[in-house]
């Protein structure tokens, strides 16, 4: 681990954000058999990672699932090094502690959510189709990113102030580019916002919505990313008077 210096972490790649394979409950198809019992029906206990990944890529795919699944304090690096096929000691050549792992997911969790924002903005032509743009996509990638969408949602409070700091940063350009729609749509006469509240309440309300969508959401649900994404878009809408 080193010290007296900022310590290099290793890149994230987009393949990360792609995983582990989403089958929802309603694509999935039902057997017609009962399977024999040599027949092997799940994948590996203990193994949650691609095999053809890079080992920074397997490491930090099997902290997502495990940080996911049993949170950040309950996880131990012998789960991770467990789901990445490796030693525990392995951990430790790419990532100094769990916390680091944390944090690695946790920023690249946050700059993919914000270039998906700012993508879903741009290519809006009025402050309501960017608004439905933000809530649908946002949505989405919290349905088809679940269990990177927990870890970045829900445990980047156990990072280091340093490390939380920036992330916080993240999640604040998040925010203001919620608001600036908002702000846009309240000016042109789109949007009616309680003066009360403002557009901070609002955007706050907005996007409350999209991020609980990775603590409920589960593959077995029978709803696709479209139709949860379409769902929340015209909530939104509503919720700042522009639901027709």
């Amino acid at each position: 681990m080193l010290t007296g210096a900022a310590r290099w972490y290793p890149p994230v790649t987009k393949r990360l954000l792609s995983l582990p394979p989403l089958r929802h409950a309603v694509n999935v198809r039902q057997p017609t058999s009962t399977p024999r019992p040599t027949e092997r029906t799940t994948p590996p206990a203990g193994r949650t990672s691609d095999p053809d990944a890079s080992t920074v890529e397997r490491l930090l795919q099997a902290a997502a699932q495990a940080f996911a699944d049993k949170g950040f304090h309950a996880t131990t690096t012998r789960d991770i090094a467990s789901g990445a096929g490796l030693s525990p000691a392995g951990v430790y050549v790419h990532f100094g502690s769990k916390e680091e792992l944390l944090f690695a997911l946790s920023r690249s969790g946050h700059e993919s959510a914000l270039r998906l924002l700012r993508a879903a903005i741009s290519e809006g032509h009025t402050p309501a189709d960017q608004l439905a743009n933000v809530m649908a996509r946002f949505s989405e990638w919290h349905v088809e990113q679940y269990q990177v969408a927990r870890v970045v949602q829900y445990e980047h409070h156990h990072l280091t102030p340093e490390h939380h700091a920036e992330v916080l940063a993240l999640r604040k350009e998040m925010d203001a580019l919620v608001r600036a729609v908002l702000d846009r749509g309240v000016d042109d006469g789109t949007f009616s916002v309680d003066e009360s509240a403002g557009s901070a309440a609002t955007a706050l309300a907005l996007l409350s919505i999209v991020v609980d969508v990775a603590r409920w959401y589960s593959p077995t649900i029978r709803r696709t990313p479209t139709e949860i994404g379409a769902t929340n878009a015209m909530l939104a809408l509503r919720l700042v008077g522009a639901g027709h």
